[in-house]
């Protein structure tokens, strides 16, 4: 099977599961809240909730209503998110989702920049004083919470730094709104932006607030990537292919990064596509402890505000992501090991 074929079957197969995703989000909101509840306000008269049960078909059998709700989706039409002021839930995620995909891309490089590197040297220097560090690094990422380590970093890099008088890193938002000439983004992804409008101070500011927020967030999956890294290069060392490499004269180097990395990091690039979706789902926790604008922030409060069509919203979004982010992993394992086109 050629590559081409391999990318069209998986396209395929992504339909019945986003279906299968709708449909669970659809029964959760019937069995919780009521449906109705998603297109009204507060200040919506009787008259008016009969005219959009009858719109919406809110009064036919559950399997019309899926259809119509389905219809809706595709659309645009998500319902209305009482805690933005009855914006409508598609206009709030354009506006938010920007500020959490730049999050979580510059959390994801992180984890591979410093998680991959890490596992290599661990594995390569088993038991040896590096190993140990570095096995310690990952057990701390694995182990503390969130919010702890958010409200830790601020306190050391952002309040004590401040009163020493050192250069402390910004303790909140995505970019200083005291930057003058204004700076007005174009695709929301302010790094991005600011390279396109030449605006080199804009991006160093940015920088300098994505490092405290996207560290917190990534910091588990570095733990992860490294812990996966280092024991898929053990294993790999061990196999005859790479006795045979050692005994042939090639370097360590030639080995290590030729033969052994490509193969070992199959496993670590199935953690990283996973580790994305959780970068999503987690961000409700950083974004609240960094004032960031994002889908997550807007996530949480919407959960106190029992906001149930921002929150289904919001679950829509973190499925799709997780589906995509799948399928991505699954097109770099065919580009790692062609064998797996023809399976």
């Amino acid at each position: 099977m050629r590559l081409r074929d391999y990318v069209l079957r998986r396209l395929i197969l992504l339909i019945p599961v986003l279906l299968g995703v709708t449909m669970i989000v659809f029964g959760i909101s019937h069995m919780v809240g009521d449906p109705v509840a998603a297109y009204v306000s507060e200040r919506t008269s009787e008259d008016q909730i009969k005219q959009v049960i009858r719109q919406r078909g809110l009064d036919q059998p559950l399997y019309v209503q899926y259809v119509i709700y389905l219809g809706d989706l595709l659309k645009g039409d998500w319902g209305l998110t009482r805690s933005m002021g009855d914006r409508p839930v598609t206009d709030v995620i354009r506006e938010f989702f920007p500020a959490t995909l730049e999050l979580t891309m510059t959390a994801l490089v992180m984890m591979l920049v410093i998680g991959i590197p890490l596992g290599i040297l661990s594995a390569t220097r088993k038991d040896k004083m590096v190993d140990h560090l570095s096995r310690i690094f990952a057990l701390s990422g694995v182990s503390m919470p969130v919010f702890w380590l958010g409200l830790l970093l601020l306190l050391v890099f952002y309040y004590y730094f401040q009163i020493l008088g050192l250069p402390n890193l910004p303790g909140s938002g995505r970019i200083d709104p005291f930057i003058y000439p204004p700076f007005k983004p174009i695709t929301g992804l302010y790094l991005i932006d600011s390279i396109l409008e030449g605006r080199l101070d804009v991006f160093f500011d940015v920088l300098a607030h994505l490092i405290l927020p996207a560290f917190v967030l990534g910091y588990h999956g570095v733990a992860l990537i490294t812990r996966m890294m280092r024991s898929s290069m053990l294993e790999v060392l061990r196999q005859d292919y790479i006795t045979l490499a050692r005994s042939k004269g090639l370097s360590e180097k030639v080995v290590i990064y030729r033969h052994a990395l490509k193969n070992a990091m199959i496993p670590t690039i199935t953690v990283a596509g996973l580790s994305f979706g959780s970068l999503l789902t987690g961000a409700p926790l950083t974004e609240t402890v960094f004032a960031w604008p994002g889908i997550g922030r807007w996530a949480a409060g919407a959960i106190l505000t029992t906001d149930f069509s921002a929150i289904t919203g919001f679950t829509i979004v973190a499925a799709f992501v997780y589906v995509f982010a799948n399928l991505i992993v699954d097109l770099v394992y065919a580009a790692l090991d062609p064998r797996i086109r023809f399976q």
